[in-house]
This record gives structure tokens, sequence and C-alpha cells, in this order.
């Protein structure tokens, strides 16, 4: 009699592993095995009791195992993905789970046999094996198995910081300061048992998606998610940092066969130029591929006679006049394949017209033949992939039916654009768990069907989100943060607002994060409320942003925490010119406008304005409205350390880049990959100059260099040395005449030519004072540019994310999108390109070039 830890486990032998169906991942052989296991078992003593009980000892052997692992459990819905079990430890995984998930009472295995006597080499029990489906070459399921096996706690760590309480009302935003549960209680799904043994035939089949051009189905797709290794340890996304390689995109394991067609017969072959019959498919997506494909390349078209989950039927449109080509498909249950039964080809009718387009050229063949272009670069280009469409397969089609093969492209690779948004409470469960004190604060808006409030979904409104390792690294940026927002792409609309904080080394880093419904004074004040209280609460902070009314009022809040003196403001010069662009439209007044904002001397300032009132009294009056202290470098007060733009477009298009593109879900994960590889590559740089005994940031060194080259035909008098007040005469390099004089302070730290106080180190004017007293000029550097600081910002690193698996549980409504912020679903979608310009240009302080 079995002991009271041992439990049953199903162990599958003849079928396949089917990923498309609604629980994600489900084994296709109807009569397994019954094993009698324990935690003890050991994998060889598994395998030997399959071997036994199938009488196949000394014939076959067990390569390895796929678990059908659970992965989370939402209401009445189990979900699981795929797992290889090849060694003792990842058997254990199996136990872990059965504890984790209690709602699943009876494990799933399915048993890869092979001969005894092999090719392939002997038996395989590499941990990190990555298995393929079913024998087809291009739909790998990933084993979960690559990522270190991590055993949760009995209790969820809880951020001391802020603890999330996902189960509040809907509406309610998610509470901090109140502790999780010990245990998670969640009522056992109905139906689960029964799953286990249901007629696959029955729900295994997805609806046909014919009709071409229709929005209503993207994202309705395999949620299959693509591997790639990052230093941050986020495996479940491809790389998108990569550059666009059209040649290495298009590489298919198989080169000489078409794309789409040619898929195996019976005896395995590919490539033919003609269905036969007995030619088999993984599926039914994949035998519509071939289909489509077949008739695009022959540029004939056909029409759809019957169509279910059992059978398809394709004629020629010109059946019956001159042309006999016929195609039946059918499902063949007991293996789960689709297989050619009927075929009359090829086509005897030649087309009496010739078009542009083909209507078998959907949305769903583009988006297979865009897969690799679109894993390999999330924000490729729309006429890229148009180009590329039209290059492949000789008809080009509309610019609308491309943006929705991309759609579909990315939620195949990133998850589906729905679900995603129910995956967000989720994910910040498991961000937490992941690395105590993350801050994030969801808040949904309620449902009402038909006048009545379901209580079981809510609407996502906002998310704020950052990290703990960005919290500390403010601490060590100078004291000035950028805020603006970016449109996202894909199915659904919204705004991604960013805050962003610039290093000694002139180096930019996103702080902080938000998903909000568009830029308005309810958003910002939610971002900027969040932001104040858990990044940046120093003193005397800067706030460089755009002139957006939604950021003036929540600015201006009175219990916002953001008025003066606590935090001050100033605009991004790029966007008072643009602005300036729109009544004045001479180029050269706005480059006018821009060098009087980067003067550092009311004089100076006073003579590129005077040059602007006399070109045009307006122009000058316009500028006039504004504050000075908001736009002009001279009044700030060395608050902005030189820099007068916004940073937004180098962030987006350099840390943040493609991820505007992604399902908001696959959004906040790409933050945590992205900033993990930013924090590990910028502290190794720091770390190594600090090894080699530097002191501060290559960016100073530089500055320093270039002016102590300047300071060489300085003329140098003292006229208080205990205060060292001086005055500096710049002279030609003969000395015969002089430029300029100069009043230093090196006690006060500044300067007439005003480059000391608004970039808090030395001027040229302030180094040869230096020099002339026999002073270092290392103590007048503001502490930022130090190596040491530089180092602190990155210091705090980021952890390996825990597997998706052991995230803890979920019991809140579901959270779906708002149907208001679906994107049209005609017409040209709108572009938000951020394009980087010479109005960009913040490093030293410098205007751009003239």
């Amino acid at each position: 009699m079995a002991s009271e830890d041992s439990f049953l486990v199903l162990v599958h032998h003849r079928g396949s592993i089917k990923r498309k169906t609604r629980s994600g991942v489900k084994f296709t052989d109807k009569d397994p095995l019954c094993i009698i296991v324990s935690p003890t078992t050991s994998y060889d003593a598994l395998v030997s009791s399959v071997l036994e009980k199938l009488g196949l000892e000394g014939v076959k052997r067990v390569k390895k195992f796929f678990y059908r692992i659970p992965t989370t459990v939402l209401h009445d819905t189990v979900k699981y993905d795929c797992f290889t079990i090849g060694s003792d430890e990842d058997l254990q995984v199996m136990f872990l789970c059965r504890r984790q998930f209690p709602e699943v009472r009876t494990p799933e295995l399915l048993a890869k046999l092979v001969d005894v006597v092999s090719s392939s080499g002997g038996s395989n029990r590499n941990a990190n094996t990555i298995a393929t489906v079913a024998g087809s070459s291009s739909r790998p399921a990933v084993a979960s198995s690559s990522v270190p096996v991590y055993e949760p706690p009995i209790q969820p760590v809880a951020s001391p910081s802020f603890v999330v309480d996902l189960s509040s009302n809907v509406g309610d935003v998610v509470r901090y300061g109140e502790h999780l549960p010990t245990e998670v209680q969640c009522p056992t799904p109905a139906g689960v048992w029964k799953g286990l043994f249901d007629d696959q035939d029955d729900d295994d089949v997805e609806p046909d998606m014919i009709a071409d051009d229709s929005g209503d189905d993207l994202g309705a797709t395999d949620p299959r998610r693509a591997t790639g290794g990052s230093s941050s340890g986020t495996q479940q996304y491809p790389p998108h940092f990569s550059s666009l390689d059209l040649d290495a995109m298009r590489h298919d394991e198989n080169p000489g066969q078409t794309a789409g067609f040619g898929a195996r017969d019976t005896e395995g072959s590919a490539g033919m130029t003609e269905f036969q019959v007995g030619q088999q498919f993984q599926d039914k997506d994949e035998a519509l591929l071939s289909v489509k494909t077949y008739s695009i390349r022959r540029g004939v078209q056909y029409k759809v006679v019957e169509s279910d989950y059992r059978r398809y039927v394709g004629k020629c449109f010109e059946f019956g006049n001159g042309c006999t080509w016929l195609i039946r498909l059918s499902l063949r249950q007991r293996k789960g394949i689709w297989e050619v039964k009927r075929y009359n080809g090829p086509h005897t009718y030649l087309a009496t017209s010739i078009s542009s387009d083909h209507r078998s050229l959907d949305y769903h063949v583009i988006a297979t033949f865009i897969m690799p272009m679109v894993r390999a670069y999330a924000s490729v280009n729309i006429k890229v992939l148009l180009n590329a469409t039209a290059a492949h397969f000789g008809f080009r089609p509309t610019y609308r039916r491309i943006w929705m093969a991309k759609q579909k492209a990315v939620a195949v690779i990133y998850g589906d654009w729905d679900e995603s948004y129910n995956e967000l409470p989720w994910w910040v469960l498991g961000v937490q768990l992941t690395m105590p004190g993350t801050v994030a604060v969801l808040k949904t808006c309620p449902v009402r069907v038909g006048g009545q409030l379901d209580e079981s979904h809510a609407y996502f409104h906002r998310l704020f989100w950052t990290f703990p390792p960005c919290i500390e690294a403010f601490r060590h940026c100078k004291p000035l943060v950028s805020i603006d927002g970016t449109h996202l792409y894909g199915k659904y609309g919204g705004t991604l607002l960013v805050a962003i904080a610039q290093d000694g080394n002139s180096n930019i880093l996103p702080v902080a994060f938000a998903l909000v419904e568009g830029e308005n004074a309810e958003s910002w004040s939610f971002f900027l409320s969040h932001l104040r209280q858990h990044v940046t609460p120093q003193p005397g902070l800067l706030v460089i942003s755009d002139r957006h009314n939604g950021i003036k009022a929540a600015l201006e809040a009175p219990d916002g925490g953001w008025l003066p003196p606590a935090t001050y403001r100033a605009f991004c010069i790029r966007h008072v010119a643009g602005n300036f662009a729109l009544t004045f439209k001479g180029k050269d007044d706005r480059r006018l406008l821009v060098n009087a904002a980067y003067a550092k001397t009311e004089v100076e300032f006073d003579y590129w304005f005077d040059i602007l009132r006399s070109e045009n009294p307006a122009m000058c009056d316009w500028a006039n409205r504004i504050e000075y202290s908001l736009w002009t470098q001279y009044c700030d007060e060395g608050r902005r350390f030189g820099h007068m733009t916004i940073n937004i477009s180098e962030c987006v298009n350099s840390i943040l880049k493609g991820v505007r593109n992604l399902p908001v879900c696959s959004l906040a994960k790409a933050t945590y990959g992205r900033l993990a590889e930013l924090f590990v590559r910028k502290g190794r740089e720091a770390e190594a100059q600090m090894g080699t005994g530097q002191q501060f940031s290559q960016f100073l060194v530089k500055c320093i260099e270039a002016n102590l080259k300047t300071a060489r035909c300085f003329t140098v008098t003292v006229y208080d040395r205990d205060n060292s007040e001086y005055t500096v005469a710049e002279t030609t390099p003969t000395g015969s005449f002089s430029l300029g004089t100069y009043r230093v302070s090196l006690g006060s730290q500044t300067c007439d030519c005003g480059y000391f106080q608004a970039l808090h180190f030395p001027c040229p004017h302030a180094l040869a004072c230096c020099a002339y007293s026999r002073l270092t000029w290392e103590p007048y550097v503001h502490q930022v540019y130090r190596l040491s600081f530089v180092f602190g910002v990155y210091q705090m690193g980021f952890t390996p994310p825990i597997p998706e698996g052991f995230w803890p549980p979920y019991g809140g409504p579901t959270v779906i999108p708002d149907p208001n912020m679906r994107r049209a679903k005609e017409g040209h979608p709108r572009s938000t390109r951020i394009r980087t310009n010479s109005w960009n240009h913040c490093q030293a302080g410098l205007p751009p070039s003239m």
C-alpha cells in the first residue's frame, strides 16, 4: 500500500505536446499509464517503473520526460507550460509544484521513448534542454529548466516599504503597508480533474480566422515565448537590443524549403512543388499556411468550401470552368495531426489580370513570415516589413495589414495583448518576491455589465512602478530629474510616463515608470505623487519637463510636495523652441532663442536677446511671457548642471528601445531586464576605472583637460588670499592685449563667465587661479562627478528573476483592457516616433552647433 505522501502521476507515452489550447499545454495521448511516486522517488526509479509497465525493458529507453507544469491559477482556469525532466534535480520541480499548486491533484508527464540502440548518442539528461514540439522544427517548447530551480519560501517575502493587496475592491488602489497572508487559499477550479481526461478534439482546435484585415483576433494566438538569455537573467524574452540584420533574420533551418509550404509527407520529405496525398501537418494553422503560400507563390486564387475543426476543403476559383484544382485536409484524431486526404492539382488555368495584392496574403501568413524580424528587433519599422514582404511574396499588401501582422507576431512572442493586462498583478507579486522593496501601485476601474457591477473583472487604469536599485541610484545622481511621456504602440493605446536621472558621467537612466491612459492632470498627479514619495524625496530638487498643462497642474498642487523651495521647475529648451517655431517659422530665429537660453551670464543672454529683438520685437515679447528662471541657464542658479533638455529621446531610443511595441506586462518585464543589463554594464565600467586609481568620471576629466589648455594664456591677480578672490585676464597667445577680465572666487565657487556655478566644476579661469596659488582643483568639483559616486549609482544590482511558475498566486478580479483604449481598426496607425535631433544636445551645457 502506498504511503501517505505517495501520489498518482499520469505518464503519456504515445502522444504529442499540444500547445494551442485554452489551458496552454496539453498531452494528446488518451491512454496514459498510472504510476505511483513519492517525494523520494528518483529519476532512474521513475524510468524503470514506466518501462516495466510498458514491458519495454531492454527494447526502449526513456530519453527524457516532459512535465505539464502549472504556471498560474486564475479563477477556474489552470495554465500550463512545458518543462523538461532529465535528472533527479529536475524531478524535484514536479514535487515543488505539487505543493505550490494543490489544485492540480494529478501531475502529467509525457515520456520520450527511443530505441536502446539509438543514433542520439545516449541518454540526455541536460537540465537546460529545449524541447521541440512533436516533430515540428519551427515551434520550440521552452523547457523551464533553463532557469535555476527556485524553492519558494513557505511565507511570501513582503516588501518592507510596499506590499500590494491585490484582493482589494474593484476600483481601489493596490494598497501598501498591508501584509500578505501566510497562505493564499485558491478555490479548486471546477473541472480541473475532468480536464485531464476530456476529449482533445472538442476543445483543442481553435476557430478559423479566414477574414483578412479584421483586427478582432489580434493576439488571439498561441502564447508561446521565445527564449533569449541576457546578463539580467530574463530568459523568457528574446534580445531586442540587437541591430537589424535582414540576412540573419530570414535564416531558415531548411534553406531550400519555401516558407509556409512543403510540409512533411509520410516519408518525411520536404520542399515539394505540389501537394501529395498523405502529406502531414502539425496542426491546422500549419496546413492553412501551406495552402495559402502555395496559392500566393503561383499567383492563383482559391475559395474555402468547408472548414471546421476536423476538415478543410478548398477549390480553385475557376473550379468547373476549366480547372479541377481541389484539396481536402482532415484531422487524424489519434495522432492529432492534419493530413492531405485528396488532392487534384496543379491549377490548369491562367489568371487573366494582374493584381498587386493577393487575397491569400492575409496578416496570418505575413505574421509567420515576419516573425524572425520581430523577434530580433521588436521596433522594426512597418515600412521595412512591408518591403520585405513584397520582395518575398511578389505582392504588396496594405500598410494596415502589415501593422496587424506585426501585432500578431508580437503577441506570439511576448504574449497575448489582452491577457497581458491580467498578468500585471501577478507580475507585481512576482517582482516583489524577487526584489523586496519594489514599489508598484496598480489602479483599476469597475466593470459594469447591463448596469450591474461585475466584481470578477476590472478595467486596467494605471500602474506606477520602480525598483530598489533605481531608488538607491537616484541618491547618487545629480539632483535633477527629467519627466516626460511617450505613446504606446500596439493593439491598445496609452502612455508610458518615465522619470530619468543623470549620473556624474553624463549617463542617463530611468528611475520610475507609469502606464496611464494618456497625459492629463490626473495621470501626471498619480505619477508625480508616487515619484516624490518613493524615489525623489530630496529637498532642492529640479524637475525638467515640457510645458504640458497636466504637469503644471500636478507640480503646483499644494499637497504634491513639488513647490519651491522643496523643488524647482525648469522647461526643456527643445520644447520651448518647438513652441516658438509654431509662431515664428525662421530657423535662424529659433537658433537665436536657443543661444540665449544656453547663455551662462546675463551679459551673454542680453547679447543674443538684442539680436533677436532686432529681428522681430514680437519674438522677444513671446519669450518674455515665460519666466526666465524656467528656460534660461543664467537664471537657474546652477540647478540644471548644464542640462537644458529632457532626455526622454535618448532614453527611449537606447535603454527602452522597442518596449513601446510590447504588450503591457512584457513592457514592464522589459524594464526590469533592461535596467539589470544597464546596471551591470555601467557598474563594471565605473569599477574598472576605480581599479586603475582614477578619482573622477571620464566626462569630467575630458572637460578639465580642455579647460586646462585654455587656461594657459591667462594672467591672474590675487585680491584676497584668505578668501581666494582673484581676477583673471584673458590675453592673446603673444600677450599683446587683453580679451577680457573675470572675477573668480574659489571660496564661493563662482566666476563671471558663469561656467563654474552652472556646471559645478572649475572653469578655465578657476583652474588658472588654482595653478597660480599652487592649489589642487579637486576640492572645487561637485561630489557627483567622483567615481565613487558614479559607482554608487550602479552598486546595488538586480536579482535574477524568480521563474514565473513560483510567483505567488493572485486571487483578485481579472484585469482586462479598457475597450476605449483599443486602437481604431481603420486608417493608418498614428506614428509617435521620437526623433533625436540637434535640440537634444545636453552634454557639458553647450548649445547645439549653429
